[in-house]
């Protein structure tokens, strides 16, 4: 076989797996939009069937973590760079949890203390405090 004859059918292999793949490609997104007009679920038409179901997605978010506090700190004198920190992480009725990380020279310790409405049955350091009231904003008005 001489170059010349070698090059053409390289050539078309090539040509013959790129038309394939353009095949293989539409194929697929024939059947891939299909499937996303037999999953989706008909929305209502109506007002009143919107805002029935903009109601129903606010109820299932209320439960969810939507407040979030942060707070950095230096827990020792001795020590920079801001490294301890105490996190709240709250849903919209103030119930959630603060993580608090006490950063020192040879180790680090993690607390985690339960909040109920916006209060916990557990002692909060000032750090702690600021992390759940930065987490509440404007919602305590």
């Amino acid at each position: 076989m001489s170059n010349s004859s070698l090059t053409v059918l390289v050539v078309l292999v090539g040509l013959v797996s790129l038309l394939g793949l353009v095949i293989a490609l539409s194929t697929q997104r024939s059947l891939t939009a299909r499937k996303r007009g037999a999953r989706s679920s008909p929305l209502p038409l109506d007002l009143a069937g919107l805002r029935g179901e903009v109601e129903t997605l606010r109820q299932e978010a209320a439960g969810a973590v939507r407040r979030i506090g942060l707070v950095r700190y230096d827990a020792f004198g001795d020590m920079g760079g801001r490294l301890s920190w105490s996190l709240a992480l709250l849903d919209d009725s103030g119930e959630g949890v603060v993580l608090t990380s006490i950063h020192g020279r040879s180790e680090a310790r993690t607390y985690a203390k339960n909040i109920n409405a916006w209060t916990s049955d557990q002692q909060l350091s000032p750090e702690e405090q600021d992390a759940v009231t930065g987490a509440r904003g404007d919602a305590a008005s």
